[in-house]
């Protein structure tokens, strides 16, 4: 009926139009849909007639689907993952089908977007059919459709218990939602202006500029000639208002905001959408907590592989492009693109690389002068006053290092040791340890500098970080005891003063036991060194014999290294259980209470042997005829005659180089054993032609989620790297030149780990390291 009346209505039609009306929450489902005849009044135009009754059909459907949904309870949504069904809330989406163009099939395949292969994929939720959280799951997407995305199901292709539910913002709720997260876009170009009184200084430099170009190209800078998609846009920029959009630069309204940004409002629409009745049950964290979903991550921008060149063919994607210019060991020399890595990552991984960048080209002189006292010590060892005496002392008669096996020694056989303590120590290590210091707080300071100014190019002065939420775990914890907030006027859990002084008493005891069981670990070294010097004191081989003292410090830094990522792992068990214990009332609490004891313990942990060493060993020993002994049996350990300096170079030198080597292994080899293992399953199941046919969703969810402390660990490393570095430097100067090596492998390896073999990461902003 309503065909023919408007085929019978053809020749004056000027528009047809279709209203929704309001649901019974109040939200306003209304889409317009405009059709101008192109012919003349007196034409029939049976595909404008058709296509105009397809979208009135579609939006009356979205309007009972929406209704339904809203008035009644629904069962899981399973009518979504039949082929080509998309739900669609906005005006966009039905314009879309009415009047836009056929998308390309690479869109359709390439599992970056819908099925239609127009609406771009911005988030991705996991879940599985069999968990019994249906009831908050389905209220929950409800209430996501009632904001306004799109949204999509479809299970996996290798457990079709596993659900990925696709989501999509449309242009009206980006701008609404930046609007109000307050983003900054580009509004205008910047323009410099050159005062006519620099116009002969412009000339100079127009000459300089010539007469660089002659020589040859700086090799630590990215060629942004063929690479260039690194150049920024150099344009102002304001808070994003749909009033005002006219001012800012829309080339197009599909990529005006960058993938990271529509993920990051996403993530903010999720985090505030209610999954049950009550006025804490709200945000997508609760529901990952609870198991309601599985994962939640967006999507990378594709595979960071290309059969083609990219100086050739350019860039398939950011992702492509951060692997060849940044994740590579083949621009391992070359500075880091860290625009194009807070593009991609967002500005708190962006400042984390600054950071380490920064940290690492701050070796370079550190290192260079650590060098060269270790050089100058090499050039000036058949000088020194010292070794000389030492090595020419062929009648002084040392006493025995231990009570059995240990025979009488001249002072002429330290002669090796006294040496290769020159080489550490010698007239240039004075001015090295001045410098050390004053490099120390210069790095900070200028730290301080390069951060304000990323700061101001990366738009990150004015803001603010949103007001923290509730943890669940405190809101669940007392509930039942609530007090008005002060400053929002709002009831919220309360935890009483005696309740939290019991908990922090707690956790202080726990973390005094955790400290003494490391000095209780220290005790047990000194003991072993005590007891084993006299054991290859006696052994069969005549090399270890000789050397006893050096084999004993040897194995002693061997098993203190064990002994010290035992207790890492230990502890870190620890203080997760202290932190929890002490129910903090936000994050950000909690990550400072969880902080402030992993570095208290793991500096102990590292340092203590080193302490030891340093200011204690073979200071109480007593004398020939009295010496001090532990527990009445075993001798107290002295230092080599030619000093203790070698002990603490042998037990910085091991302990840098293992735990350095350890802790690269972990970061990227079990990840990458990790995403193997799974491949080889899947290579297993379904063949390596299945391979290819993977959509993207599928691929990321088999790779590793990102670190549940976040950067935690990465900055934890560098901190105890650093204390390391300038604390007993003075006794190690290669110390610096090691910690250099490792942070420019350290640098590719992040950056390889963060491309190929973790999820992506949302996008977070943040002003500083923390």
């Amino acid at each position: 009926a309503a065909f023919s009346a408007a085929l019978s209505k053809t020749p004056s039609i000027s528009s047809i139009s279709s209203e929704g009306r309001e649901n019974s929450q109040g939200n306003q489902l209304e889409t317009q849909i405009w059709i101008t005849p192109q012919v003349q009044k007196t034409d029939v135009d049976f595909s404008e007639i058709l296509n105009a009754m397809q979208g009135i059909a579609k939006d009356v459907n979205i309007f009972f689907d929406e209704l339904e949904g809203v008035n009644s309870p629904s069962k899981d949504d399973d009518s979504l993952l039949h082929h080509g069904n998309l739900t669609c809330t906005s005006d966009d989406a039905s314009r879309l089908e009415v009047v836009g163009e056929e998308a390309p099939d690479k869109n359709k395949t390439n599992g970056l977007y819908f099925r239609d292969g127009k609406c771009r994929i911005d988030y991705i939720l996991v879940y599985r059919k069999s968990n019994p959280q249906t009831e908050k799951r389905e209220v929950f997407e409800r209430n996501i459709r009632a904001e306004g995305l799109q949204m999509e199901k479809e299970s996996s292709l290798i457990n079709s218990d596993i659900i990925f539910v696709k989501l999509h913002a449309p242009w009206e709720v980006l701008g609404k939602y930046a609007e109000l997260m307050n983003v900054r876009m580009p509004f205008r170009r910047k323009i410099y202006y050159l005062h006519r009184r620099y116009k002969f200084m412009n000339r100079i430099e127009k000459q300089i500029s010539r007469f660089r170009g002659w020589l040859p190209r700086k090799p630590m800078k990215l060629d942004k000639e063929t690479l260039p998609d690194l150049e920024e846009n150099d344009c102002y920029t304001a808070p994003f208002s749909q009033q005002r959009i006219h001012h800012f630069i829309i080339h197009n309204k599909d990529t005006f905001f960058n993938n990271a940004t529509r993920s990051r409002i996403v993530h903010h629409i999720l985090q505030r959408v209610k999954y049950e009745e009550g006025k804490n049950k709200i945000g997508l964290n609760r529901l990952l907590s609870n198991g309601s979903y599985e994962a939640a991550f967006p999507l990378h921008e594709g595979s960071y592989r290309s059969k083609n060149s990219i100086r050739t063919h350019g860039a398939e994607n950011h992702r492509h492009l951060l692997y060849e210019c940044w994740a590579s060991w083949e621009v391992w020399y070359k500075y880091q693109p860290l625009d194009l890595v807070r593009r991609y990552f967002g500005e708190k991984i962006g400042l984390y690389f600054a950071w380490l960048g920064w940290y690492t080209g701050m070796l370079f002189p550190a290192a260079f002068i650590g060098l060269f006292v270790f050089l100058y010590g090499v050039t000036t060892l058949n000088h020194c006053q010292v070794s000389k005496e030492v090595c020419q002392a062929t009648d002084i008669i040392m006493c025995p290092i231990c009570d059995k096996y240990c025979p009488f020694m001249r002072l002429s056989d330290s002669c090796i040791y006294a040496k290769v303590t020159h080489l550490f120590d010698n007239g240039a290590t004075v001015f090295f340890a001045v410098f050390m210091a004053v490099w120390a707080t210069v790095f900070l300071e200028f730290w301080k500098r390069r951060r304000a100014v990323i700061a101001y190019d990366w738009d990150l002065i004015d803001w603010e970080e949103e007001e923290e939420e509730i943890r669940p775990q405190f809101e669940a914890k007392y509930s039942k005891k609530e007090r008005m907030n002060p400053i929002s006027g709002k009831p919220e859990p309360y935890q009483a003063f005696a309740d939290k002084c019991s908990r922090l008493i707690v956790s202080a005891s726990g973390i005094f036991f955790m400290i003494c069981v490391v000095i209780a670990a220290v005790f047990g070294i000194v003991i072993y060194r005590v007891v084993t010097v006299s054991t290859f004191a006696a052994f069969k081989w005549a090399l270890i014999r000789n050397n006893s003292q050096v084999a004993t410090t040897g194995t002693a830094v061997c098993i203190n290294f064990c002994i010290i990522m035992l207790l890492n792992v230990l502890y870190e068990k620890v203080a997760l259980f202290l932190t929890n214990l002490e129910q903090p009332r936000t994050e950000s609490e909690w990550e400072n209470s969880f902080t402030l004891k992993m570095f208290l313990f793991q500096f102990v942990n590292l340092n203590s042997s080193t302490f030891y060493i340093a200011f204690f060993l073979g200071r109480f020993t007593g004398h020939p005829g009295a010496y001090l002994r532990l527990i009445n049996r075993w001798r107290l350990e002295e230092c080599h005659p030619s000093g203790c300096l070698i002990d603490l170079c042998m037990q910085m030198g091991i302990i840098m180089v293992l735990k350095q080597t350890w802790n690269n292994f972990m970061e990227l080899g079990y990840p990458l054993i990790q995403n193997w293992w799974t491949r080889r399953k899947l290579r297993q199941e379904y063949g390596t032609q299945r391979k290819t046919s993977f959509p993207q969703w599928e691929k990321d969810y088999n790779l590793q989620p990102m670190n549940a402390y976040g950067l935690f660990d990465e900055y934890l490393e560098m901190i105890l790297q650093f204390g390391f570095t300038t604390i007993f430097v003075a006794a190690f100067p290669l110390a610096p030149l090691l910690a250099l090596l490792n942070n420019i492998i350290e640098i590719r390896l992040d950056a390889y780990k963060f491309v190929t073999q973790w999820r992506r990461p949302l996008a977070s902003r943040a002003k500083d390291i923390g």
